[in-house]
């Protein structure tokens, strides 16, 4: 066990944005169909933004609150674990995914942040109390 890199979390995000791209291509097929094939218009239809922002919920808490990994990161060998080394709580799997927003608006400084910040931990990981660590595979 070891404190993972920004270049596998990097890893494992391209890998979650693709499977969340399919996702979010699938929930907007209805909202196509209702509009008889023309594109939703994404900055006037509330209802549309909160179903997509709904399915990018879900995927990530119900991946954390089951297994603490989402596919990206099972794919990369990481695991979403708390600091202290106690189960996961909702509250800070919340607190996790919309800290991540905050370690993204400044041109991504919260995860650069990593690269030189104490135990290789973003923000949004020092503002939830979780970490993500790598799990390298074994030799035998």
């Amino acid at each position: 066990m070891q404190n993972t890199t920004l270049l596998r979390r990097i890893g494992a995000m391209i890998y979650d944005g693709l499977l969340l791209f399919a996702l979010l291509m699938l929930t907007s097929i209805p909202f196509i169909a209702a509009r008889g094939g023309e594109a939703v218009p994404p900055l006037t239809d509330h209802f549309f933004r909160l179903s997509l922002a709904i399915v990018i919920y879900i995927f990530f808490i119900g991946f954390w609150m089951r297994s603490g990994r989402t596919l990206g990161m099972q794919s990369w060998r990481l695991q979403l674990e708390s600091i202290d080394g106690s189960e996961l709580k909702f509250a800070a799997l919340n607190l996790r995914l919309f800290a991540a927003l905050l370690s993204w608006a400044p041109a991504g400084l919260g995860f650069l942040w990593s690269l030189w910040g104490k135990d290789r931990l973003t923000w949004h990981d020092r503002i939830s109390k979780t970490r993500i660590v790598h799990y390298p595979k074994d030799a035998s």
